[in-house]
């Protein structure tokens, strides 16, 4: 009989609120696991797995959890599952590993890096020890959260007996989105549920609307739900305005929807086109299927339209100059201003003057941010697209846009932006002022964002300058990408002709 008491356990409140007892095996007679504080009408734990404890790791946005084990054949240990380090994770690569096994661990040593659907990003040791097995090898892809990621120990000696450990495909550390505050309930039978006065009332309501026909109307978040559940959005019935269908509705879906979707899928797969000698399949990487999705959802979900302005940048080129001649005297410190840094500053100032322009479409309300927080879109090394948020820019002066602008351009080409740096955006600019041969496009909007501003590369044009007399003027062509939903066109038209003023007329960025 095997009789174990942990002795390094946090108090007692502490654990019952943020622990999670697994119970996975039977439990026999010949087995007993004694558990400090353990309610009396809780029944006997199992001898294989003792407790499992999530940790929350203070300023951290993910939630990193693990699962410690006591048995009679393997030594004690800690087995790490991956992790959901953006709020829209569901599956990661492992890239690369930092640590080699056999390696000590300190707690916040990076232990690998992870594709997600944002970008590369590191992962952080959750506690100390010593690697003692990687489970899952480097370039393994399509990994869930949850998934046995590696084996950690506490004492060196220990790291031989993994050697030859091999995890079952069952092998997942599965824990809750989020921890409760709650005390864990002492019996595991679910309860029945306890009418609400709501859920009473809506008994007697009137049979819910017939599903949408044609076109259907849905929120992008309700989109995605339903394409991971398998759920025909045809066969919901939304409540949100005008019939469109909100995330709850997909959660609440019957289950004829599940069958209605599978026959809709059926009926359109048709022929599959099949990779030969005169084609090349490119997997796509996380990041890759997460642009893609936003972009289809954004023109799926979004009204779009375009409203374009040509605007002289004689005056602006002039002041950018003159600013550069003084920063290269010596009198200021920094690199020199571009054309994309005017460019953002405008775009900030004409944001605060048309606060539609610096708006979210939230189903039932439009909500208007305070802050002009722009995404700059950039691309990576290795093609794709990323939007780090320039936070505040309507505080911020030319040199200070000047210098984060340039920072992130360095970023980019290495893929490493946290979902920090890259969500929050209120306003985006995709500048292509690098390449000669764009003059004149247009851009996606990145939900749940308004507008989207693209910029083309300067040209020269000769234009009428009284007397029937001609002169060379630098120009360039702006797009602006508007959801109707929240900015109507007289508004957007304002938007763009005060963008323009800015430009045209710099000084007036001083008043």
């Amino acid at each position: 009989m095997l009789k174990f008491l942990p002795t390094n356990l946090s108090p007692s409140a502490r654990f019952w609120n943020i622990a999670r007892i697994a119970v996975n095996y039977p439990t026999t007679s010949s087995s007993t696991v004694i558990i400090p504080n353990r309610p009396a009408s809780m029944s006997t734990f199992s001898w294989h797995i003792a407790r499992t404890t999530n940790k929350l790791f203070e300023n951290r946005r993910s939630l990193h959890f693990s699962s410690r084990f006591y048995s009679s054949d393997l030594p004690q240990h800690s087995a790490i599952a991956l992790p959901a380090l953006s709020p829209t994770m569901q599956k990661g690569t492992i890239v690369s590993w930092k640590k080699k096994e056999g390696d000590k661990l300190a707690e916040g040593d990076l232990l690998c890096e992870i594709e997600t659907d944002k970008a590369i990003m590191g992962y952080e040791t959750p506690e100390e020890g010593y690697l003692a097995k990687i489970v899952l090898p480097e370039g393994t892809k399509d990994v869930p959260i949850g998934k046995l990621l590696c084996i950690i120990v506490p004492e060196k000696g220990d790291v031989g007996a993994f050697a030859n450990f091999v995890a079952s495909e069952g092998d997942q550390a599965q824990a809750a989105p989020t921890p409760s505050n709650e005390p864990l309930q002492a019996s595991r039978q679910p309860k029945a549920p306890i009418p609400t006065p709501d859920s009473a009332a809506s008994a007697h309501q009137a049979a819910p609307p017939k599903p949408q026909q044609g076109r259907v109307a849905a929120t992008p978040y309700a989109r995605k739900l339903a394409a991971e559940k398998g759920i025909a959005l045809a066969a919901i019935a939304g409540s949100g305005p005008g019939g469109r269908i909100l995330a709850t509705d997909v959660s609440k879906a019957p289950k004829d929807a599940h069958a209605a979707a599978s026959g809709h899928m059926t009926a359109r797969a048709g022929k599959v086109p099949v990779a030969g000698a005169g084609a090349v399949d490119v997997p796509l990487s996380e990041s890759k299927k997460a642009m893609a999705q936003e972009a289809s959802d954004s023109k799926i979900s979004i009204p779009h339209y375009y409203l374009s302005s040509l605007i002289y940048l004689d005056e602006i080129l002039r002041m950018k100059d003159r600013i550069n001649k003084f920063i290269s005297k010596g009198t200021k410190e920094g690199n020199e201003i571009s054309l994309q840094d005017f460019i953002v500053k405008a775009s900030a100032i004409a944001c605060t003057r048309i606060p539609a322009a610096n708006s979210f479409f939230m189903d039932t309300f439009i909500r208007q941010n305070n802050n002009v927080d722009i995404s700059i879109v950039l691309k990576t090394a290795d093609g794709n697209v990323v939007h780090p948020v320039l936070f505040g820019a309507h505080l911020k002066g030319l040199s200070a846009i000047n210098g984060e602008i340039n920072a992130m351009k360095a970023r980019a080409k290495e893929g490493a932006f946290s979902p920090q740096e890259t969500e929050g955006g209120t306003f985006a600019i995709s500048y292509m002022g690098e390449y000669a041969s764009v003059h004149n496009f247009s851009a996606i909007i990145i939900p749940p964002q308004s507008c989207h501003l693209a910029v083309g590369h300067p040209e020269k044009k000769l234009i009428p300058d009284g007397n029937n007399e001609y002169r060379v003027s630098t120009t360039i062509n702006v797009t602006l990408s508007c959801d109707h939903r929240v900015v109507d066109g007289a508004v957007g038209a304002q938007w763009l002709k005060h963008f323009k003023d800015l430009l045209e007329k710099p000084h007036s960025m001083l008043l």
